[in-house]
């Protein structure tokens, strides 16, 4: 029996999931991230792959890795990191956007705070990328450690950096740039990359042919989980932050509403992140209570509050404004009414991010799979469904990393998709 790992690194977290060849899950695992750090990913994965059954690593045929889209990291030719990991999140560029608008064409996706090239341009600006050989995107560093080859990354992770998907090159105005020199190889997610290193085999005894593919970002890995293939189905991602995915034949892109399309295969994946989410619960409830206010709301019932939830100013979408200013007042005396303004609130930007992207010409939603922590929330789900003619689901399967599973063992993406 033939066995294929999928594995998440998330924002609190990374999960294994391990599939057989009917795509059964197996296995799964799950070890929290202590902090947001090269070493703490890398200890991190060591203690997924130690925790592997003996008969799942001696059988295991392919490991795919998803990580979150736009977090990077320099590193030395041997892959040691010379620089801090900065995060999805991480606004630090934007004191790099002038310097932006003059390599990047008007309105293209890296003209952000939070592009991968905007944080490179930071790095540039602080003297490390001298000490670098290699940037790199969280997956593309993680694979790194599995099959000891660097520089290379996959066309998800890279499309933030400014690599054309739609011609499967970088851009002439990237290609000419002096950090050229520092950009990773961009594969198709899928692709094989190459076996698993000796070192890495013999300390977690797995199968020293299994293969190292290329990666994939988390929000992407939640979609092929879902089992969504046909255009105009769609996924929202109800975690940290709130990701809108929506499958389209044609690539959708709009620069100031944070709107961006993948290339999926043959089609396109098209949509947007928006800084709000569960982060947002978690700062005022626990789990626990999260649960428990949620049984007590009634989705029939509107709170009359009109709350944008936001830890910080700033959102990327549907509003793609970096001073955009959270709006949490007025604040009700009883929880379970803040808490039922705040997922309407999420409610709303979901619904106005699927009305901008029909408005700019992709297809219009026909299903909505649900994934991340929020899809374990009925109440919620109840609440989201009132606001869509569509059918709204939980997805079959919720995790990001069943769908790195599932790109493990089909291999090159744009085969099958």
């Amino acid at each position: 029996m033939a066995y294929f790992l999928g594995i998440d690194f998330g924002t609190s977290g990374a999960r294994a999931i391990a599939i057989d060849t009917d795509q059964t899950i197996v296995y799964t695992t799950i070890f929290p991230l202590a902090e947001q750090t090269p070493n703490a990913w890398q200890e991190t994965l060591f203690q997924l792959l130690a925790a592997l059954p003996t008969d799942i690593a001696k059988h295991l045929a392919a490991i795919a890795i998803n990580g979150t889209s736009g977090t990077v990291l320099l590193c030395d030719s041997v892959g040691n990191p010379v620089s801090e990991a900065l995060l999805y999140n991480d606004d630090r560029g934007r004191s790099q956007l002038t310097q932006l608008a003059d390599i990047a064409p008007t309105g293209h996706l890296v003209q952000s705070a939070t592009s991968s090239l905007a944080k490179l341009l930071w790095f540039q600006a602080t003297g490390l990328t001298d000490q670098a050989q290699y940037f790199l995107h969280q997956a593309d560093w993680l694979g790194g450690l599995l099959h000891n080859q660097w520089g290379i990354s996959d066309y998800h992770n890279a499309l933030k950096l400014g690599f054309d998907v739609e011609n499967c090159v970088y851009p002439s105005w990237l290609q000419n740039h002096s950090l050229f020199k520092l950009l990773p190889k961009v594969d198709t997610p899928g692709a094989t990359i190459g076996t698993i290193s000796e070192a890495i085999a013999t300390q977690f005894g797995i199968n020293p042919d299994c293969t190292i593919r290329a990666g994939t970002t988390d929000s992407i890995a939640a979609f092929i989980a879902s089992g969504a293939s046909k255009v105009g189905e769609a996924v929202t991602s109800l975690g940290s932050t709130l990701v809108l995915k929506l499958l389209s034949d044609r690539p959708v892109n709009d620069q100031a509403s944070g709107i961006y399309s993948h290339r999926f295969g043959n089609l396109w994946l098209t949509g947007g992140a928006s800084n709000t989410g569960g982060a947002v619960l978690k700062h005022f409830f626990d789990t626990k209570t999260l649960v428990e206010l949620s049984r007590d709301i009634d989705p029939e019932t509107k709170s009359g509050l009109a709350y944008y939830p936001l830890l910080k100013p700033g959102d990327r979408f549907p509003i793609n404004d970096p001073n955009l200013q959270p709006r949490l007042t007025p604040r009700p005396t009883g929880d379970r009414q803040f808490l039922q303004g705040l997922l309407e609130g999420i409610t709303r930007i979901e619904v106005m991010g699927y009305d901008k992207l029909q408005n700019l010409g992709a297809p219009t939603p026909s299903k909505i799979f649900t994934a991340g922590g929020g899809a374990q929330n009925p109440t919620w789900t109840a609440m989201r469904q009132q606001q869509f003619s569509c059918s709204v689901i939980v997805s079959p399967h919720p995790d990001a990393a069943y769908g790195s599973a599932l790109l493990a063992q089909r291999g090159n993406l744009n085969i099958w998709a």
